[in-house]
């Protein structure tokens, strides 16, 4: 007796449910998508009790045909693919045909809709997949469609629904999603009777952020606008000022459609790389247009995912372009206020400033006077600030620090040297390996624009230092307010973006120790570390296995903080050890953190006037003067009218 049979069309409707179909929230977003494919410009839902009792999803689009409504609900029923060939050219968002007879066959269905503004319209009533009525009805254009006690004939699922809370933030969210891909379309969202979005449908982005969420967010967003033969970007990415706790707030659209992708999504915190705290997320829309043929959007049921044919030309070219908007801004967080809007309204507003000096113009010195000065005086300061060494003498435990007195810096005869080995290539330094010339180039990297233009470096603002508080912070004011710089973030910077260029070339500049250094590990990790050695070397650190669990430090950068080797290198061993796959950018970063952190003042030290002024005047060299390299801020300004709201001057 024959065993293999077909399945009723009523249970494998029941099945495909289970694919389309997971929760309310599938419901609407399916309806929804069909009403943007409809030509909709005005699209209302509403909900009961997390939409387990009722959906209701009406808008003003095309509308279905009298002879097509019964059609609709067939499985793979579909008016937007005529052929195989479609299929690579898909620009709608629903196209498979599943979604109505999915929906049908687990709820009741009323389905009211008419093709033209006649009155004359279409009844269709659907029960568990079975038709209970078709027949004429009045309606205006567009079309009606309201699902009633989803999951009724399916227990076992309606078993597993979450709470109405936990259901309507579900469909809240694939609305908001839908909002911000459409901002020409106008949106009513409600639940229960109470409106929880509406949007005025006149195609500006920045209102629907503000509909989804607030005001104060919309005015933290910057434009990202890009384009290249393949791939257009538009959009608002947020300040990195401006943050969330999870990555919720990234939404990233694709042919109208709101996507998944880890690989974007990836792409655009590597752009936002030391600009914020760990655990913090941007706030991001980004719109991707592109041809069909690049893109298939057929490898998701539910559409979430999409596969892309010039993937890694596509996230390189969004992490260029979101960088380059960002290192064109001013990023000084600072305390917003209250004005008086019209009609006597209250509005919270973000200040700005646009400072007139360009931190390029702040430095006093060639980048190649300052490599020389950092390696060859004696001012423990500049070495700290160059070279991650510690900043201030290790010696120097005097409970009365003496003043800091240094002449006015002069080129020594080694910077002639360095200068005359950029043009012979000829010259090297005491004790190293390293070419002078490349390294100067480097820092002339450093400090040059970014590839492929933007707006360059920050504009960083032109300060008088005033003193400092409890050894930690800065205190520093120009003619538009005050600024607070906290010391140690601000050196942290310094010294990640030099040892991250030295880190580029770690081999040039590694030099034998007279002492190794001895470092022990567990059984286990020894085995491990064993393997690994190689990724050591990519950072210019030679390790030896001597036996046991035992290993020795050969030769290590020169420019290592000095006192801090072992420790530095052991915190290598411990992140390469944790790591199931290393990349070598990777290893580099966390490498420069490392020696950053190590080699930069703490709190708690007092700065003379000149160290302070030192301080300032390399941070004003940076690429990222706003933040450390662990994202938290490194300046923060108060303006006149801050300070005078404080003090109740002005009320």
């Amino acid at each position: 007796m024959a065993k293999i049979h077909i399945l009723d069309e009523h249970i494998a409707n029941q099945i495909a449910a289970g694919e389309v179909v997971e929760r309310p929230a599938s419901v609407v977003k399916e309806l929804v998508e069909n009403a943007i494919d409809a030509k909709s410009t005005v699209i209302e839902v509403s909900v009961e009790e997390g939409g387990l009792q009722s959906i209701r999803v009406k808008d003003n689009g095309s509308g279905i045909e009298a002879d097509d409504c019964e059609t609709a609900f067939y499985r793979h029923a579909t008016s937007k693919i005529a052929n195989g060939r479609d299929l690579f050219l898909i620009t709608s968002l629903g196209f498979r045909g599943e979604a109505l007879p999915s929906i049908a066959a687990v709820s009741k269905v009323s389905l009211l809709t008419a093709s033209a503004d006649d009155g004359k319209g279409r009844l269709i009533k659907i029960e568990g997949g079975k038709l209970i009525c078709n027949e004429d009805a009045p309606s205006g254009q567009g079309t009606d469609f309201e699902v009633r006690e989803l999951f009724f004939n399916t227990p076992a699922r309606l078993k597993y629904m979450k709470s109405v809370q936990t259901e309507l933030g579900h469909i809240s969210d694939a609305m908001y999603r839908m909002a911000l891909a459409h901002p020409d379309i106008s949106f009513r969202f409600q639940h229960n009777g109470n409106q929880l979005l509406h949007t005025l449908g006149k195609g500006d982005l920045l209102q629907v952020i503000a509909a989804v969420y607030g005001t104060s967010a919309a005015k933290a967003m910057l434009p990202i606008t890009a384009e290249d033969p393949d791939y257009r970007i538009s959009g608002y990415i947020s300040r990195p000022d401006w943050t969330r706790s999870n990555r919720n707030a990234v939404t990233t659209i694709v042919g109208g459609r709101y996507i998944r992708s880890n690989g974007l999504n990836a792409a655009v915190m590597r752009a936002y790389h030391t600009l914020l705290p760990i655990n913090r997320y941007p706030l991001l829309v980004m719109k991707l247009d592109m041809h069909p043929s690049l893109v298939d959007v057929n490898v998701h049921p539910a559409k979430l995912e999409v596969r892309f044919s010039k993937e890694v030309e596509l996230y390189k070219f969004v992490e260029e372009e979101t960088r380059k908007v960002l290192l064109g801004q001013t990023l000084i967080p600072r305390p917003g206020r209250e004005t008086i809007g019209p009609k006597g309204s209250s509005s919270f507003i973000q200040e700005q400033f646009a400072f007139q000096k360009g931190s390029k113009e702040a430095l006093k010195e060639s980048p190649i006077e300052q490599l020389e000065r950092a390696k060859y005086t004696d001012s423990n300061l500049n070495k700290g600030l160059m070279t991650g060494s510690p900043a201030f003498s290790q010696q120097e435990k005097q409970s009365e620090r003496e003043p800091f007195k240094s002449e006015p810096y002069k080129p020594s005869q080694a910077a002639s040297q360095i200068r005359e080995a950029g043009k012979n290539n000829s010259y090297r330094a005491p004790q190293s390996t390293y070419n002078a010339r490349e390294v100067a180039a480097g820092i002339e990297e450093l400090l040059a624009p970014p590839a492929g233009g933007g707006t360059g470096l920050p504009v960083f603002p032109e300060l008088n230092y005033i003193g400092q508080h409890h050894g930690t912070y800065i205190i520093a004011q120009n003619e538009e307010g005050l600024y607070l710089i906290d010391q140690h973030a601000a050196h942290e910077r310094i010294n990640y973006e030099f040892y991250y260029e030295q880190f580029g070339r770690p081999a040039d500049a590694s030099q034998e120790l007279l002492l190794p250094i001895t470092l022990e590990f567990t059984p286990s990790e020894s085995r491990q570390l064993g393997e690994r050695l190689h990724w050591f070397e990519q950072a210019g650190v030679y390790l030896e296995h001597f036996g046991g669990q035992t290993f020795l430090v050969r030769s290590l950068p020169y420019w290592f903080p000095q006192g801090e080797e072992k420790a530095i290198i052991e915190e290598m061993a411990e992140w390469v050890l944790s790591e199931k796959t290393i990349d070598l950018a990777k290893l580099r970063e966390k490498s420069s953190i490392l020696c950053s952190c190590k080699a930069s003042i703490k709190a708690n030290h007092k700065l003379t006037e000149q160290e302070v002024d030192s301080l300032l005047t390399r941070l004003s060299a940076c690429r990222q003067p706003y933040t450390c390299p662990h994202g938290r801020p490194i300046l923060i300004s108060f303006s006149a009218y801050d300070l005078e709201k404080l003090f109740k001057r002005v009320m």
